[in-house]
């Protein structure tokens, strides 16, 4: 059968340039308008400055600076079942590179790809492995790489640095309410508060907003995960199983600061209800074209305790300052 770029028609680049420009719509206006408000016209030239540094920032971001990020260990090809199954999933989908494989040390259920089609990476966390089977370790992997063949990752880190600015922007909200507070204690005039309501709320809004645009993205990696493995119920229950370790929108709102639930790299990957993608999971196991789905792929399953050896069993994930969870 021949890799998924000749069975599968058109390139995603058009929209996702779309949302890319969306993002950076949103973008604007989330830091623009509290810093305006706080100082005007010299807050614009600040809000612009910082505009123009995100596109580079997440444009050339190398993927290996992201794994250091997360204490990620690489996996050298051929190492493992799970080499091979990162090898047999980039030749279907065409992919003109095999994405480098790295293990972050982290019992959260959670798996991603970094970097572009032409030099990517995929990380998944030791919580999974030891959770999940080898196939639907296997459903999560094609999921990732589905990412990569569609060219979602510019987007994703698009919004993965926007989710960092503006996480910082919600503490900065937090230092300037506590300076509100002794201000006004002190009678001198408080700095606006619709200015600090807003740098406060910009990483939850972003979040939902990113909540919308990710959704057709979502299904369309699920959908081409499943022609991946030719196995989509695989992928279904390993849906299952990582949904209680999602964070919520709402959960996006709790105090101290906004946004910081969501065990991922990026918001971006708030994903659709679990139960929609399961259901077109399973609604593809009888597809109307066979030959538009690859043959199921072998798989022995193997007890999978570790493979970079960090950390005890019951290692708990922990938040970290810049948004990381470990």
């Amino acid at each position: 059968m021949l890799p998924l770029d000749a069975s599968l028609p058109g390139s995603q680049s058009r929209p996702n340039l779309t949302q890319a420009a969306l993002l950076l719509t949103g973008f604007v206006f989330l830091v623009s308008v509290p810093t305006v408000l706080l100082w005007g016209a010299a807050g614009a030239l600040a809000a612009a400055v910082l505009i123009a540094a995100i596109w580079p920032m997440a444009a050339r971001m190398p993927p290996e600076a992201v794994m250091r990020l997360y204490q990620a260990t690489h996996v050298p090809p051929d190492d493992s079942q799970l080499s091979s199954l990162v090898d047999v999933l980039s030749y279907r989908a065409g992919l003109p590179q095999r994405p480098n494989l790295y293990v972050v040390p982290s019992m959260t259920l959670n798996a991603f790809a970094a970097g572009s089609r032409q030099h990517s990476a995929i990380a998944v966390t030791e919580g999974l492995l030891r959770r999940l089977t080898l196939s639907e370790t296997a459903g999560v992997l094609a999921h990732e790489v589905a990412h990569i063949r569609n060219n979602d990752l510019l987007v994703m880190g698009l919004a993965d640095v926007m989710t960092r600015v503006l996480q910082l922007m919600s503490y900065v909200a937090l230092g300037l309410a506590v300076y509100n507070v002794l201000a006004l204690l002190m009678g001198e005039d408080p700095i606006s508060w619709w200015a600090v309501l807003c740098l406060y709320l910009a990483p939850a809004l972003s979040s939902m907003f990113q909540l919308r645009l990710s959704r057709s993205r979502e299904f369309l990696a699920d959908a081409h995960a499943a022609d991946l493995t030719g196995d989509p119920g695989a992928l279904a229950s390993a849906l299952r199983r990582l949904e209680p370790y999602t964070g919520h929108f709402w959960e996006d709102l709790m105090f101290p600061v906004p946004a910081r639930r969501v065990p991922h790299p990026s918001l971006l990957r708030s994903h659709p209800n679990t139960e929609d993608r399961i259901e077109r999971l399973l609604a593809r196991a009888a597809p109307a074209d066979p030959a538009a789905r690859h043959d199921p792929l072998v798989i022995i399953e193997q007890p999978m305790m570790t493979l970079v050896g960090y950390g005890p069993g019951d290692m708990r994930p922990r938040y970290r300052w810049p948004g990381l969870w470990f």
